[in-house]
């Protein structure tokens, strides 16, 4: 305790709270014997699926191992037996959400989703019918506005004023009513027959906002304000709330709130099983939904060649269509049991405890200049976190200058530093643009320039498109939140002006009386070429080698894809790393190795090998025309890389390529320069000063006390096509242009590196770490880029025997 001040300040403020003090095994003892496999990993992604514990997994193992299950559906020992297992999990969910048995019904589904499904398709919607939703829903609740809408009935997305302040100052906010086609205008009789369904979640997945569970009364009594459109009230309100997150921490009392459906996934409340979820229905609301399919399973008789069957009188029977998942139903007693132990309010302030002390760690990081350095989503204010928040934390972070940080470059960050968080829009969109303040026209232009969910298009026109979001489970500690707070200052809290990132990558302004002025720097030495035949496989080294329009003859000229045409990379098949390539150009051949093979492949320079016709590809948004190869040489690379693949060779192509004129650091594919298949450029240079000066720091950072292995990496790791030595590190980014030999060079900008200089190959293994990534991560960042190394392409038309040597006089020139 005394040697930790910052753990003694967070337990004098939350020790009631944190930790588990009044259970058997407090959180350090749980996720030292039950999560060992976390090692140095911080999971904050419970939102999307909490974890499993190991005794959870060895108890549902010894009970498969022990125990015989039957089909339900059958009269034998062994499925009465079962039968008995679910109907102990149905009152065990039921019992999870204070239900009483006698008034509501557990119905399994595959999962939340499901659930939801099923009672937007069965629900007796009308055109007098009305589906209302908060914002704040996750799409699938938003689902069920398509069986809404198909049937004629008005669906309307409101927001909801006075969650706190009682049923009588509940004012619902509308916004537009949706109707689709003339079926919804037609003027019909209200009728006491005419159901509506309001939803919304306990907890918003988004932002980790917690509805007050009085809606449910407030809907039912029809006591809420609602200016703007009239719908009217007639009919009978029906009340869904879906319960997927918010179970988690803070299930809903039935008891109390009698919701007319909530809905539940198991994996969400305690890890495994996956793929089961869980419809909690009063009876008088199940009867009322109208199912069309019957199954084996849901019916009691009925005639093959006669329009005549009967279903069960079960309501559970009605709605589980065929065999249900009896084994996974069986394992969920051992996920209960975990969570009976602890306590479901022991284990809503546990987690309460951490995201409040990130919140409030959160809202006070500045930067150096004093400007706020995160934006919360939710409530900001500290005296409502507590009773109004759960235990997610949402959060985008700012630049000293106002501007954005990716939420995409947050998350590639963090996973380097062993943290797994989540970011995006979490499939909630109303939440995501409420939060976010995006318009529907800014939604659509977004959607216009190509954003889709999971994409990388996280700043678009100056606004995130998405957030961070950091959520807690039971086995979540104090240090995990510690660690993630440390990644954030270290990463994203700006450094006094001496440490500026732009300075250290070359974009410090040039002054006024040095601009347009050419500068030699000074003169260095080529120290190696490697040529790289097929794409993201093993290159080689030469003393010399012969220049063509594409760039190093042969280089890139060959690639590997799949039979459905997907580019295979190191990045999806690491096996490629293990083929290694040698160019003959006396012999006129490629020669192929792996250790998988038993022979050596060789492939003729000239076409005579190859067989197929030539077909056009696109690849990187360019067409490029390529010629196939016979099954012999298929085989050999489909054995190399353990799946089925085919080799192509590039011959003509036409490339639309945007120029980077401005020179900036950012990476830009060549506009004029004829490529082979290269990500971006013709060349790819570093200097071995960069090298030596990457890996002092790597060395550095193990002495630091750094959990990673010490590695030392080398030139090749970063796969370059010319390696130069002379000058300081770094010096090559502000290359303007450069001549090797009588060979002109332009540069197009730092190389932005990926996760795949993180595998090393060796002794026919590949070993992954989150270094040297991690490290430079640390210095040679700049807005949401990694960068090392620089990009070029030539200047010159290639003569006639061009060619480049090692150890060649290079001259180099900075603007």
């Amino acid at each position: 305790m005394a040697d930790d001040p910052e753990k003694e300040r967070f337990l004098k403020e939350f020790g009631q709270d944190y930790g588990y003090p009044n259970a058997p095994s407090n959180v350090d003892e749980i996720r030292a014997t039950e999560f060992k496999r976390l090692n140095d990993v911080v999971y904050l992604d419970h939102a999307g699926a909490t974890l499993y514990s190991e005794s959870q997994i060895q108890d549902v193992f010894k009970d498969l191992n022990s125990t015989l299950y039957g089909n339900p559906h059958s009269q034998s020992n062994c499925s009465l037996s079962t039968s008995d297992i679910v109907g102990d999990a149905r009152r065990q969910t039921l019992s999870f959400f204070n239900a009483s048995p006698g008034e509501y019904k557990c119905i399994f589904t595959s999962g939340a989703t499901a659930a939801l499904k099923l009672v937007g398709e069965t629900f007796p919607w009308s055109s007098q019918s009305t589906f209302m939703y908060t914002m704040e829903n996750h799409n699938s609740v938003l689902g069920i506005r398509e069986y809404s809408l198909k049937e004629g009935a008005a669906a309307i997305a409101v927001d909801i004023d006075g969650r706190h302040g009682g049923k009588s100052a509940v004012k619902i906010i509308p916004h537009t009513v949706q109707r689709r086609g003339e079926i919804g205008c037609r003027k019909k009789e209200q009728t006491s027959d005419t159901y509506n369904l309001f939803a919304f979640p306990s907890e918003c997945n988004f932002s980790g906002l917690r509805f007050d569970l009085g809606l449910v009364n407030v809907m039912k009594e029809d006591s809420y304000e609602m200016p703007g459109p009239t719908l009217s009230h007639s009919g009978r309100w029906m009340v869904l709330i879906d319960a997927a997150k918010g179970s988690a921490t803070s299930p809903p009392d039935l008891s109390k709130y009698k919701a007319d459906f909530v809905v539940v996934s198991f994996y969400k409340l305690f890890g495994y099983p996956t793929g089961i979820g869980a419809l909690i229905a009063r009876n008088g609301a199940a009867k009322l939904l109208k199912k069309t399919y019957f199954s084996g399973g849901t019916v009691a008789a009925s005639i093959a060649d006669v329009d005549f069957y009967k279903r069960r009188d079960g309501i559970e029977e009605y709605f589980e269509d065929g065999t249900l998942a009896f084994v996974s139903i069986a394992s969920l007693r051992h996920g209960f049991r975990i969570l009976n132990a602890l306590t479901m309010s022991a284990i809503y302030r546990h987690t309460m405890s951490l995201a409040l002390y990130i919140r409030k760690a959160l809202l006070n990081l500045r930067h150096v200049n004093g400007s706020r350095v995160c934006t919360l989503y939710g409530i900001n204010d500290p005296e409502l976190l507590c009773n109004e928040m759960g235990p997610t934390v949402s959060f985008n972070l700012k630049r000293p200058d106002g501007s954005w940080f990716g939420h995409r470059e947050v998350e590639k960050l963090a996973s380097l530093s062993n943290i797994q968080l989540r970011t995006g829009c979490f499939c909630n969109p109303g939440a995501c643009a409420k939060h976010l303040g995006l318009s529907h026209s800014e939604l659509l232009s977004n959607i216009e320039a190509g954003h889709v969910c999971w994409d990388d298009r996280d700043i678009l026109n100056g606004k995130p498109t998405g957030s961070v979001r950091v959520s807690f489970g039971y086995m979540s500690t104090f240090e995990d939140a510690r660690k993630l707070l440390k990644f954030i200052k270290s990463s994203f809290v700006s450094l006094p002006p001496q440490h500026s990132i732009s300075d250290l990558l070359g974009e410090k302004p040039v002054p006024a009386s040095t601009e347009g002025v050419e500068r030699v720097t000074r003169t260095y030495f080529l120290k190696s070429i490697t040529v790289y035949p097929i794409k993201s496989c093993a290159g080689f080294t030469v003393e010399s080698w012969p220049l063509c329009s594409t760039g190093l003859l042969h280089d890139r000229e060959w690639l590997l894809k799949s039979l459905s045409g997907e580019i295979l990379t190191q990045k999806k098949v690491p096996e490629m790393g293990f083929i290694t390539t040698l160019v003959d150009l006396k012999l006129g051949r490629l020669i192929v190795e792996s250790l998988r093979c038993k022979e050596k492949l060789q492939i003729e320079l000239t076409s005579g090998q190859c067989i197929a016709e030539r077909e056009v590809m696109e690849i990187y948004s360019q067409r490029y025309e390529v010629q196939g190869y016979g099954s012999e040489v298929d085989t050999w690379f489909s054995t190399a890389v353990g799946r089925p693949c085919t080799l192509v060779r590039s011959y003509a192509f036409q490339n639309h390529m945007c120029s980077n004129k401005n020179r900036s650091m950012g990476p830009c594919r060549d506009l004029e320069a004829r490529l082979n298949f290269v990500n971006e450029a013709q060349f790819l240079l570093i200097s071995e000063e960069s090298i030596a000066d990457l890996n002092n720091r790597l060395r550095s950072k193990l002495h630091k006390g750094s959990n990673e292995q010490h590695i030392e990496v080398d030139p090749s790791r970063f796969r370059p096509n010319l390696v130069v030595s002379g000058g300081k590190p770094y010096a090559e980014d502000g290359w303007s242009r450069l001549k090797i030999g009588q060979t002109n060079f332009t540069s197009l900008g730092g190389c932005n590196r990926c996760q795949m200089i993180n595998m090393a190959f060796t002794a026919g293994t590949v070993q992954r770490s989150n270094e040297p990534l991690a490290t430079l991560a640390s210095y040679r960042r700049l807005k949401g880029k990694i960068y090392f190394g620089v990009l070029l392409k030539m200047c010159d038309s290639i003569k006639q025997e061009a060619w480049l040597h090692a150890g060649q006089e290079i001259v180099a020139y900075a603007v």
